[in-house]
């Protein structure tokens, strides 16, 4: 996986003032196994001098502090950055936050008092204009896993084999979980036991199993492994659910999702009990789905030869499964896949603040005849090392 990086975030001594901004979780990124970095600072290629005043866009050209105009210099930068890129083809690329050259959605405003306006920097226009994707070392930092923040993986139908390959440090029963229905017995291929620990040496918190809107349980019931997730102080969360694949928009097999449509009539965010820990009932549900999570767990099965699809999840309340008509109705409305859970669970982990990264293994295409829970359960298990090999390495490149 070729990564495209501002060199700066990797220690390099090249930013206006002499100094650099080394990132931890940057720097780990780009010592994976499998990671090759390729270190660009669009300024530098440019020819501007280090040290120098610090530089800031206003009405589409670069000013120096001291009043100079760089424009020239940072187009001539980004050109160069951006056929690096053109030669690497790299999976993504992490560029410095702010920077008149690198920045992403949002850069220093050209009155260098700090305030920041919205856009993009000189060289990161150019890489997106040219269909690379970007982000900033704040979301990279952010979806690192450490101790204190594991990673939160929730399991569906048939795909709970992952928890046995975490070395445990503590388990815990979904019974002492607060919320969580008292009572509640698992459908076939569930468990309900979490389990703590590191998969692959990375820190993880794994649920292989949930309960269902179907079961007759409430969508705060539904959703309490989200909310634990969140107390334990996870900020990456995996949804993995077996799904249907709509015809002519998905095939069978693994699929990423990357919007969603919740079509079973509820909200987990209805009601002064349901935002406890919520800053604002009116999420804003577009990048529900992190894009950056989405970027590493493309390039990974890039690079493991995994065919792996992409696109909208209709999440229905069940138990029964899709009719053709209605199949075909959510092949309408943009849908890929159909599912009996995570879409509620992904409206409180966004409201939560957390990273989302969505899989689903089509076992059947929707609203076709033959199907049941047995049929999706032997498709899951027949084909599991897939989601454990992505998910996996999705897992040692955070």
């Amino acid at each position: 996986m070729d990564i495209l990086v501002s060199n700066c975030l990797l220690g390099a001594p090249c930013r206006y003032d002499g100094g650099a901004k080394p990132v931890d979780g940057v720097i780990g990124l780009c010592s994976r196994p499998g990671v090759t970095a390729h270190p660009v600072c669009p300024e530098c290629a440019g020819g501007l001098p280090i040290p120098r005043p610090p530089a800031e866009i206003r009405d589409g050209r670069v000013y120096l502090e001291s009043g100079q105009d760089v424009t020239d210099e940072f187009e001539a930068g980004a050109r160069a950055t951006l056929e690096t890129a053109r030669r690497v083809r790299p999976a993504f690329c992490v560029l410095k936050a702010k920077s008149p050259s690198c920045g992403r959605v949002r850069v220093y405003d050209g009155t260098f008092s700090g305030n920041l306006v919205a856009g993009d920097g000189i060289a990161c226009d150019l890489l997106v204009k040219e269909g690379f994707f970007v982000t900033d070392e704040k979301t990279v930092e952010r979806c690192h896993p450490t101790m204190e923040h594991p990673v939160a993986i929730c399991l569906g139908s048939g795909l709970g084999s992952v928890a046995r390959l975490v070395k445990p440090v503590r388990r815990i029963p979904y019974a002492d979980i607060d919320g969580f229905p008292a009572g509640a017995r698992p459908v076939a291929g569930h468990s309900f036991e979490a389990t703590v620990g590191t998969l692959d040496g990375v820190p993880v918190v794994v649920y292989p199993g949930r309960v269902h809107l179907y079961q007759g349980y409430s969508v705060r019931e539904v959703t309490s492994l989200v909310r634990h997730a969140h107390h334990l102080g996870c900020r990456d969360i995996v949804f993995a659910a077996a799904a249907g694949a709509i015809d002519g928009q998905a095939p069978l097999g693994l699929g990423l999702v990357s919007d969603q449509l919740n079509l079973t009539g509820q909200n987990p965010l209805v009601g002064d009990e349901a935002l406890r820990g919520v800053d604002n009932a009116f999420v804003d549900m577009s990048d529900a789905y992190t894009p950056y999570l989405r970027q590493v767990a493309k390039a990974v099965a890039g690079d493991q030869g995994v065919e792996l699809s992409e696109g909208v999840l209709a999440g229905i309340s069940g138990p029964s499964f899709e009719s053709p008509a209605e199949a075909r109705a959510m092949a309408l409305c943009g849908a890929s896949y159909t599912a009996m859970s995570v879409v509620n669970e992904v409206v409180l982990a966004h409201a939560l603040g957390m990273e989302v990264l969505g899989v689903t293994l089509s076992a059947n295409k929707a609203g076709a005849p033959g199907v049941s829970h047995e049929t999706v359960l032997s498709y899951a298990e027949g084909h599991g090392a897939d989601f454990e090999a992505l998910l996996r390495g999705v897992l040692t490149r955070l």
